[in-house]
């Protein structure tokens, strides 16, 4: 069967609150005592599946899961066993899963690259969980119930224990969530209430299963890598309808986005998942502006809280990654150490603040609902997606160029460089001047800006719209213009990043006289950039279309 299921981190200043609502009088509590195998190289986390064996009050139950969209529903198959035979093998230490009850099942194909006689002599237990589970039932009883209606059925669960190592019970990693999953009925109403305790309890979204967790156990790491985007898992092809074309779009770029925020939201504060995190909110914003009028079901509040938690998050790494990166880097040039604690002490809104805010979290699930709909059901269900592509891939084109011939010469140059003492000097003349400068260079920033913007957005839009088009006569036509329009965006890219940073420098060295290394190493930088970004954006600017 499909297991679908939404699991959140809980706030501690929240779960007083919480517990009311889920420790009522018709709750149940249970002990969980699960035992999870895999090979010692973890052959089935790989393959995205996890195998336990657990104890469910007085039952062993076996449980494989699998597949599934990677966000919400995953493939399940459970086996209730034998307990007398559990116990004996417990008692002789010999207890390992039966795969022989997958055969002929929904399962199967799941474990089709595996030989399953090997593979049950490779299994290990790895880890345990020892985890005390609450219970409740909320049921649907706003709809009259007819015979042909299924009355709407959720089960939330709060989990509360423990993952210990199988090897040294001295490691464990605590298990602190709650999770909704739908038992019958219509996946509104899983979204609604799930929505509803969001809202009241500042719930934040998780996807790292119990079984992921016990992996990252397992190798001592704290969270998963960072993860980047995977165009491969894109079901897209020419008969791909506008709505099925958009949900999909949706889709891949939230299997971007939620395993950082995932990560963030627990306190991860890596570089690599921030940025991942913000390249995934951009990817999915470029959808969703681009993309609007395939579907009758998007909601255009959705981009404005996209923006701005795009904004933090950028806001943030460009800070951090000074003292990360950049700060680190200039010293293997014998650059003088510049301090930026100050400067990040000024920030407000670190990525977990960002991430956990009610409407971003809200805006998740609502997307998460949203590809999971039907687009059958849609006004324009029949609609093919590649004629309305092939429309809007040609305006993004034009407003691309449009924007290149905006870009001014003066963006290649130089930033003034400033005295603290300077403005003891000025008179009113200079400073009008001065303001009449910084007029320009704010227009000259907002166009670049523009270019940077215009140029993510086609890419963005053309990786989603090639599977359309993807021919074999024009799949090197394709590639070819895809390559340019990369190597274009990541060039204009570096170049800005590069100027914002001189000005990080330039602006530190009012009270940092050692920043102006900084600053005069970015600004030879710039000019090499340059070059660099003019070459390949005229490339961008007349590579031939592939649609």
């Amino acid at each position: 069967m499909q297991e679908i299921e939404l699991r959140f981190l809980i706030p501690p200043a929240r779960l007083k609150g919480l517990m009311r609502q889920t420790k009522i009088k018709s709750s149940q509590v249970t002990k969980l005592a699960a035992h999870y195998y895999d090979t010692p190289e973890q052959a089935l986390a790989k393959a995205g599946i996890g195998l336990r064996i657990r104890k469910e009050g007085d039952d062993w139950v076996q449980t494989i899961k699998a597949g599934g969209d990677g966000i919400a529903a995953r493939l399940e198959h459970n086996n209730l066993l034998d307990n007398e035979q559990v116990q004996q093998m417990l008692n002789d230490n010999t207890l390992l899963p039966n795969l022989t009850l997958y055969k002929d099942t929904v399962i199967a194909p799941a474990l089709a690259d595996f030989k399953l006689k090997k593979l049950s002599k490779q299994l290990t237990l790895l880890y345990v969980t020892d985890v005390e589970r609450i219970t409740r039932l909320i049921d649907d009883d706003t709809t009259p119930l007819d015979d042909n209606h299924v009355n709407s059925q959720i089960e939330v669960a709060y989990d509360k224990g423990k993952i210990i190592h199988g090897n040294d019970k001295s490691q464990q990693h605590p298990i602190h969530e709650i999770e909704f999953e739908l038992i019958a009925g219509d996946l509104d109403f899983l979204f609604d209430t799930a929505k509803t305790w969001c809202k009241r309890y500042k719930l934040c979204l998780s996807t790292v299963t119990k079984a992921e967790r016990g992996g990252l156990l397992i190798t001592g790491q704290a969270y998963s890598p960072a993860v980047s985007a995977n165009l491969e898992q894109l079901n897209i092809d020419k008969k791909t309808t506008m709505p099925a074309f958009i949900r999909t779009a949706v889709h891949n770029c939230l299997l971007h986005i939620l395993p950082n925020s995932s990560a963030i939201v627990a306190g991860c504060e890596q570089d690599s998942h921030v940025w991942q995190l913000y390249v995934g909110i951009t990817r999915l914003y470029a959808v969703l502006q681009a993309f609007a009028g395939f579907s009758d079901h998007t909601n255009p509040e959705w981009l404005p809280i996209l923006k701005q938690t795009a904004t933090l998050l950028d806001d943030y790494r460009q800070r951090a990654y000074l003292a990360s990166s950049i700060e680190p880097n200039l010293q293997r040039y014998n650059a003088p150490i510049v301090d930026w604690t100050a400067e990040l002490n000024t920030i407000k809104i670190k990525p977990i603040d960002a991430i956990s805010a009610n409407d971003f979290q809200l805006t998740l699930l609502e997307l998460i609902a949203f590809t999971m709909s039907d687009p059958s059901l849609e006004t324009q269900a029949d609609s093919c997606a590649k004629d309305k592509l092939s429309e809007v891939l040609s305006q993004q084109q034009d407003t691309l160029i449009q924007a290149a011939q905006n870009l001014p010469d003066t963006y290649s140059a130089p930033l003034e460089s400033s005295s603290p003492n300077n403005n003891d000097t000025k008179d009113a003349n200079a400073k009008g001047a001065d303001a009449k400068n910084t007029d320009v260079k704010r227009d000259d920033q907002q166009a670049l800006y523009n270019l940077q913007h215009e140029l993510a957005l086609l890419r963005y839009m053309g990786e989603f719209a090639i599977p359309v088009f993807d021919k074999k006569k024009s799949k090197k036509k394709s590639k070819r213009w895809l390559k340019r329009i990369t190597k274009a965006q990541k060039a204009i890219n570096h170049y800005r990043s590069h100027k914002q940073y001189q000005q990080y420098y330039q602006n530190k060295s009012a009270t940092d006289a050692k920043a102006l290394y900084g600053a005069g190493w970015f600004a030879a930088k710039l000019a090499s950039d340059y070059k660099r970004s003019q070459k390949r954006l005229a490339k961008a600017v007349d590579s031939t279309a592939f649609w």
